[in-house]
């Protein structure tokens, strides 16, 4: 027991585990510490949560850590991997490029109940946290070899349904990956505790009066102190500048984002009516006179994708826009982590929008556009 608290806090070398031969890729020194550290908590029978910054690939070493359970043949039951429904397409694209080897299922979208009998005969099955209370019924009495909470924060709040339902699920081992254990309160990383390993953070009540209340309301070090030392074994997080040496000069992420239902509804009448306008434009003009007319079709069709105010003469925001929403998101979580922040948009009047979430918010930012006349202020 002594030497396995001593690897787990790092004072003393964990074995290094083999990716396994099907993962196509080369995992960062970093990288290979996390899976050396998965698997000693699961030999174990431990719960983890990983806990790097968002970039430094909790995606890939997942991937690889189930992996290496399906080479060593304890992979007998699928794992299943609740996430954000933005996160869905990534989780299968990083599957595909990474471990060929596991076959995955996807239960999203409207036809997913015809695949709930095939469950038992994949490897690795994604599905979304809203789509979870949809099926519990059909996934609680699915026997799972391995949990996955991806954007672990999403359970912060115990008495909401989806954190009640993720703790009734038969899983045999669990883990939480969050660039943001917490985020708010000491409450949100007792919420995780309690679903990786129930108890080990006492219940509720006693978190609160042996850690929550000494450390938040009265600076209690020496309580703090005590805490780090009681979760450190079990959460690993490694933040950019702890690694910068190991990364690329840049990493780019594509996310893909579902639009709203009204903002669908928008966008294909916008599209529609752009499509008739181009063809009546190439059947009067031809093709090389109609480019002008083809180029702000395609323009008005990425602005309601962007957001559907920046359509000319709407000004309604009951149509919501998917991609402000998921940007609001990404920056309070990068906000927590102390990043700073550089963002473009093609679209002036996007910028507006945005400025106008970052005020809610109460994000400080400054602002650079082509008729910004003080330019070297904000650039300072």
């Amino acid at each position: 027991w002594r030497k396995l608290i001593l690897q787990l806090i790092g004072q003393e070398k964990i074995e290094k585990v083999n990716p396994g031969k099907d993962f196509h890729a080369e995992l960062r020194d970093y990288q290979q510490h996390g899976l050396n550290w998965l698997q000693l908590l699961w030999q174990n029978n431990l719960g983890a949560i990983l806990a790097d910054d968002m970039g430094l690939g909790k995606t890939i070493q997942a991937l690889s850590h189930v992996l290496c359970e399906k080479e060593a043949g304890r992979l007998q039951k699928p794992a299943l991997v609740i996430a954000p429904t933005s996160l869905m397409r990534n989780w299968r694209r990083e599957a595909e490029k990474f471990a060929k080897d596991l076959s995955v299922l996807t239960l999203h979208g409207a036809d997913r109940a015809k695949k709930f009998a095939d469950i038992d005969h994949y490897d690795l099955v994604l599905t979304t946290y809203p789509l979870l209370v949809r099926d519990f019924d059909v996934l609680s009495l699915q026997p799972w070899y391995l949990l996955i909470l991806d954007e672990a924060q999403y359970i912060k709040n115990p008495r909401s349904k989806v954190a009640q339902q993720v703790r009734k699920l038969n899983a045999t081992h669990k883990l939480c990956l969050t660039g943001t254990p917490m985020e708010n309160h000491l409450g949100e990383l007792w919420a995780q505790f309690d679903f990786l390993m129930p108890g080990y953070l006492y219940d509720q009540k006693q978190f609160m009066k042996i850690f929550r209340k000494p450390i938040e309301r009265e600076g209690d070090v020496a309580r703090q102190d005590a805490l780090n030392l009681r979760i450190r074994p079990f959460m690993l997080r490694r933040a950019k500048e702890h690694v910068a040496s190991e990364l690329p000069p840049k990493t780019e992420m594509i996310r893909s984002i579902d639009l709203h239902p009204k903002q669908r509804e928008m966008y294909e009448s916008v599209r529609l009516a752009m499509q008739k306008k181009v063809r009546d434009a190439v059947a009067t003009l031809g093709l090389d006179k109609s480019q002008i007319i083809v180029l702000d079709a395609l323009l008005k069709m990425r602005q309601v994708c962007c957001d559907p105010r920046l359509i000319q003469g709407t000004s309604d925001d009951a149509v919501p826009s998917a991609k402000l929403e998921m940007l609001r998101d990404m920056l309070l979580e990068m906000q927590e982590e102390g990043r700073r922040i550089l963002l473009f948009s093609q679209f002036t009047g996007m910028l507006k929008l945005i400025e106008y979430e970052l005020k809610k918010i109460g994000m400080n930012y400054v602002k650079l556009t082509g008729s910004t006349k003080d330019r070297m202020t904000p650039v300072d």
